[in-house]
């Protein structure tokens, strides 16, 4: 991600998507969570979190401010993500 990813407009037809009702969503490729899938489900708790002080660029704090509440969740989310995209590649 760089700063001028930031400015261009999502591609996304948010109106569209904001006025979908729950009926009008494809739910066909999802299967249904039947008893062997709960059989096998594992309860995950998350980790206690800890605080730290991060230097970001403030236009990239700005668009995360910018989504709503829990800025700081959504930060967290994205660096999971992308530790999680990674741990192959680690030394």
């Amino acid at each position: 991600m760089n700063a001028s990813n930031l400015n261009e407009p999502s591609k996304t037809d948010w109106t569209r998507i904001d006025e979908m009702t729950d009926e009008m969503i494809d739910t066909s490729d999802i299967p249904p969570l039947d008893e062997a899938f709960f059989a096998n489900a594992k309860l995950r708790m998350p980790k206690q979190q800890v605080s730290v002080t991060v230097s970001v660029d403030p236009d990239v704090l700005a668009w995360y401010k910018a989504q709503g509440d829990q800025f700081q969740s959504r930060i967290n989310a994205a660096l999971r993500i992308y530790a999680e995209a990674h741990k192959e590649h680690s030394p």
